[in-house]
């Protein structure tokens, strides 16, 4: 049986005012994102992780690395399989304005239909996703394997192993620096644990001038 530990990168400017990232560089964790990736760092550490995977952005990148602090034997090797949704002209916007438009729609209640202009069809991004997924699974037979991704390819991934269309994978949560874990045996795939958040600090407080 391969264990996968999923977790999603911690918080940073972009989750912090509701925006969508995507592939932009030069994404890094805030002092919030820190603190969980430290957090999230220490209860892992009790466990056996035999590899660490991480998508190549900035953000996952520094997520992994926090954990593997207490994995100094381990080095992290980068995926892009497991990179976010190349949202095309969405990323970057606010999602508050990104909500206004007719697509919005559509990516809530059917996104196995949707391509983002200028992007990536959500339908291919899980394909990529879980193909990389059961690659992982082919190389580290018997293995508890970290990979450090993206709320919406974490969802897709659980999406699939649960067996749920994708066009459901929205009522999956998935929070800044939580642990998903997905469990890989000769037959079934079993998904022990979806978005533990308990070990996490509190909510980020907002800054100064945000306070009302």
């Amino acid at each position: 049986m391969t264990e996968f530990l999923l977790v999603r990168h911690g918080a940073n400017e972009y989750t912090r005012t509701n925006r969508l990232a995507g592939w932009t560089p030069e994404v890094h964790l805030n002092d919030f994102g820190k603190l969980q990736a430290q957090a999230a760092g220490q209860h892992l550490a009790a466990r056996k992780i035999d590899v660490a995977y991480a998508s190549p952005l900035e953000r996952t990148v520094e997520t992994a690395q926090a954990i593997l602090v207490h994995y100094p034997h381990l080095t992290l090797t980068t995926e892009p399989d497991i990179g976010e949704v190349r949202y095309g002209e969405w990323q970057g916007q606010e999602l508050g304005k990104l909500a206004g438009q007719r697509l919005w729609r559509h990516v809530q209640l059917e996104p196995s239909r949707v391509t983002f202009p200028g992007g990536e069809a959500m339908r291919n991004a899980q394909i990529r996703a879980v193909n990389a997924i059961e690659r992982m699974c082919e190389r580290h037979p018997r293995q508890t394997v970290l990979v450090v991704s993206h709320s919406d390819i974490i969802r897709m991934v659980v999406a699939h192993y649960l067996g749920m269309h994708l066009d459901h994978f929205q009522r999956i949560n998935i929070a800044p620096c939580s642990l998903t874990v997905i469990q890989m045996s000769s037959g079934r795939p079993f998904v022990e644990l979806v978005n533990e958040t308990s070990f996490l600090p509190k909510e980020e407080p907002k800054k100064a001038d945000e306070k009302q």
